[in-house]
């Protein structure tokens, strides 16, 4: 795949909330993510497509109702695709807030080779 197709398919999971979807189809075995900062629950860094899949499942575990996705049309640039998603969600024990990240990926070979979001 090239990376408007890539982007394009990536967009089109996001909003639908199938994230798991798009890092077995779109990303390379040995992707790498970072998030902005550590926490409890999550390293800066996750490395290797079945880690961040794992990332996903205690994300997903920490979450009490997702009441909606929102994501923007990418930005493209060589290999390098970039949109903001937004997120209105309750987190178990929390009350419901939104939250807003831009998220940044690279393509080499026709998958997904990293992944860094900011907050």
């Amino acid at each position: 795949m090239t990376t408007p197709q890539i982007a394009t398919r990536l967009i089109e999971l996001c909003r639908q909330g199938q994230y798991e979807t798009a890092q077995k189809e779109l990303y390379a075995k040995d992707v790498i993510s970072i998030e902005p900062h550590a926490t409890p629950a999550f390293e800066k860094e996750t490395k290797g497509l079945p880690a961040i899949l794992e990332k996903g499942h205690k994300f997903e575990a920490m979450t009490e109702k997702v009441y909606g996705t929102t994501a923007s049309d990418p930005l493209i640039t060589g290999n390098i695709i970039a949109f903001t998603l937004g997120l209105d969600i309750a987190m178990k024990g929390t009350s419901r807030s939104k939250m807003e990240e831009l998220c940044v990926y690279q393509v080499k070979d026709g998958k997904i080779i990293s992944e860094q979001f900011f907050m």
